[in-house]
């Protein structure tokens, strides 16, 4: 019997063209697609400004720089007092991530999201891959800049990466244990690397 709506949450490594292939696979199932489209539902569940949880994505610390400080982002005002935490965040964009999964199939990039919809049903768990050198390569032509900087900036995100979904979910970020499909997308390109998820998709679900 087929499935309906079904939930992806692709985890990524960085310039692993989890992005694209998050895109592909929501085409390709007709489903909604959520990236950083996350911050702005977690914006209005919350009445935090958008700019605020997009300036603390996927970060886990950050609230050790805002205490005791005033913030236009979050109405002026003492944190404590206006009873903001860094887990009341993380709750924020987690009631906009159940809220979206319930009304229909959809495609999560990142934010713990299979963590976060662990007791929904039809969901799979996929997380992309590639060799460093790729990666280096994808980075250096996105954001114009040398190896050196780029292996860098791959570094230092996917340590904050890695720290965020740990500290959430007590799993482990990139380890095949936490998810149903490990994808190396450097070995087949973004375009073939869509497709073989896609088919594995449709088998889990019984949709061929």
């Amino acid at each position: 019997m087929a499935t309906t709506n079904i939930i992806i949450n692709v985890g990524r490594q960085l310039g692993s063209g989890g992005h694209d292939i998050g895109r592909m696979l929501a085409l390709d199932f007709n489903a909604k697609y959520y990236d950083r489209e996350l911050l702005n539902l977690a914006a209005k569940e919350s009445g935090f400004s958008e700019k605020f949880f997009e300036q603390h994505d996927e970060k886990k610390g950050f609230l050790r720089t805002l205490l005791n400080v005033q913030s236009p982002h979050v109405g002026g005002g003492n944190l404590y007092r206006s009873g903001f935490s860094q887990e009341r965040l993380f709750q924020f964009q987690s009631d906009a991530i159940r809220k979206a999964a319930s009304e229909g199939s959809c495609v999560f990039v990142g934010r713990c999201a299979d963590y976060v919809l662990r007791d929904f049903k039809n969901v799979v768990n996929v997380f992309i891959t590639a060799s460093m050198e790729h990666r280096i390569e994808q980075v250096m032509n996105k954001n114009n800049i040398d190896a050196i900087s780029a292996r860098k900036l791959i570094e230092q995100g996917e340590a904050r990466r890695a720290q965020y979904y740990n500290y959430y979910t007590g799993k482990k970020w990139g380890h095949a244990s936490s998810y149903d499909l490990c994808i190396d997308s450097s070995a087949l390109g973004i375009q073939q690397t869509e497709k073989l998820i896609a088919e594995f998709i449709r088998k889990k679900f019984k949709m061929v």
